[in-house]
Formats: structure tokens, C-alpha cells, sequence
């Protein structure tokens, strides 16, 4: 796979990897990481504006925790950084509006299970909601 940027390899926004690999624990992760690239790729979104705000929800996530301020017992989840920086770009680059996202959001958390697909598998393992239904309102701004 060609990506339209380079990802940081070590530090704090370096992706997580396996044996080199991009590691996703869930299918809305790699979604999030696809559809970001596609939008790069298709000049919407700036990489290096994006990777600046993923550097900063990395950090404002670093001080919560060692201030042990409220939310600080949350683990950490790089990709749930990745898709605060992904909401925040959407919005600074005009696409789509935090009212719109979190009205998508709703509406789409709505929807009954296996709405989307007719897969066998546990649907709600090992992520989280609105980041998943984040991903699916952004891939519709183009609908």
C-alpha cells in the first residue's frame, strides 16, 4: 500500500504497528485511518495540519492523565486521539460542522445492528461507538 504521506515511525504519533504493520483492533480504526488518507490524498485535508492536531490530542490526553483530571481513568487508545484530530479537522477545514457530526452520530448509533452488513461477528467488540459512527458521517460529506 502507497500512502500519500509519511507516518512517523517513533513518538508519540507513530501509529501502532505489529512485525512493521499498521495495527488496527477494530474495523472502525482502519476506516478512520483510510478515509483520513483519502482525504489527504484528495487535497480536503492537510497532512501536516492534521498531524499538528493529533500531536496536540496526544498531548492534551497526556496531561488530563498525569493531572489525574476527570476522564483520566480513560486508557489509552491512539486512534481515538487520531479520530478527535480527524473530527477537528473536518470542521477547521470547513467539510463537515461539530453540530453535523454529532447529529450524524446520533442518527447513525440509531440504526439497528447489522444494518450495514451481513457478517457473523461480534458488531460491538472492543470499540467505541462514536468514533465509529464519526467515521461513517464523515464518509458521507460527499452523499
Amino acid at each position: 500500500m502507497s500512502l500519500p504521506v509519511r507516518l512517523d515511525e517513533d513518538g508519540a504519533s507513530a501509529p501502532p504497528r505489529e512485525n512493521g504493520e499498521l495495527a488496527f483492533a477494530a474495523p472502525w480504526e482502519s476506516r478512520l485511518f483510510g478515509l483520513t488518507m483519502a482525504l489527504v490524498e484528495g487535497g480536503r485535508l492537510d497532512w501536516e495540519a492534521f498531524r499538528g492536531r493529533l500531536i496536540a490530542r496526544i498531548a492534551a490526553w497526556e496531561k488530563r492523565a498525569s493531572a489525574g483530571a476527570p476522564g483520566a481513568g480513560e486508557s489509552w487508545d491512539y486512534w481515538q486521539r487520531w479520530g478527535e484530530a480527524f473530527e477537528d479537522s473536518l470542521e477547521t477545514a470547513g467539510l463537515v460542522g461539530g453540530s453535523e457530526i454529532e447529529g450524524r452520530s446520533r442518527r447513525l448509533a440509531a440504526r439497528p445492528h447489522g444494518h450495514d452488513h451481513h457478517h457473523d461477528h461480534d458488531h460491538h467488540a472492543h470499540h467505541d461507538h462514536h468514533q465509529e459512527h464519526a467515521v461513517q458521517a464523515a464518509g458521507e460529506i460527499d452523499e
